[in-house]
């Protein structure tokens, strides 16, 4: 499957076992993609090699027939292992570049971003899309830089080509204002993964990002 800077970033789960309430995985992220999530980013910080391994592959077996891309977050190692399609690294990751030189032209590679000299020099190595985060405060990662914003978005959306999506704080009833500030989409953890009923608020989602980005490229009269 081909799915690179042109791909679909409309809707991008990231997992996070913590907020499941001990609900399988594979489960919540079969309800989520029935609801519209468009692309799957498995992190796990906490976990054996192995069992990330495992449940890369539970996943792909549930993203495959449904024709949709598995990122590895970070474990580039697990990415190829697993036959994901992509990786998503940070700021002390593996760069791009390198990347580039092991996986190749066709596998997806995703950078998080928080400036506008960050999202360049992503570029500048190859990139497929940009994470930019954090637009809003999030509960969910307590590691990132004071929060970017939507000036921050909005400048880097003035500075780069590729795909941004909107990280950090995201939910039905702000993702519109990160896509009327440049993203190309909405990355979502809590909002998808805590909930009672993952399918619905994937849909509520998805319909708030696909609604702000037909209004936000709407041709002007």
């Amino acid at each position: 499957m081909t799915f690179h800077s042109s791909g679909d970033y409309t809707l991008y789960l990231v997992t996070d076992r913590n907020l499941a309430r001990e609900r399988p995985l594979p489960e919540i992220v079969e309800e989520a993609l029935e609801g519209g999530v468009t692309i799957v980013q498995l992190r796990e910080k906490h976990c054996s090699a192995r069992e990330f391994l495992h449940l890369a592959l539970a996943l792909k077996k549930v993203l495959s027939p449904r024709d949709r891309p598995l990122i590895i977050n970070d474990r580039l190692d697990i990415a190829l292992a697993c036959g994901a399609q992509g990786v998503h690294v940070g700021q002390d990751d593996l760069e791009c570049s390198v990347i580039r030189k092991i996986a190749g032209r066709n596998f997806i590679v995703g950078v998080s971003v928080s400036t506008v000299e960050e999202a360049l020099r992503a570029q500048e190595q190859g990139a497929d899309y940009l994470g930019v985060s954090p637009i809003f405060a999030t509960p969910t990662k307590v590691d990132t830089p004071e929060a970017t914003g939507l000036s921050g978005l909005r400048r880097i959306r003035g500075a780069v080509k590729l795909p941004l999506v909107a990280i950090g704080g995201i939910g039905p009833h702000n993702a519109g204002e990160a896509i009327r500030h440049g993203a190309d989409g909405a990355a979502v953890v809590s909002a998808i993964m805590g909930a009672s009923d993952p399918r619905k608020t994937a849909r509520e989602m998805k319909d708030a990002v696909t609604s702000a980005l037909c209004l936000h490229r709407a041709p002007e009269k």
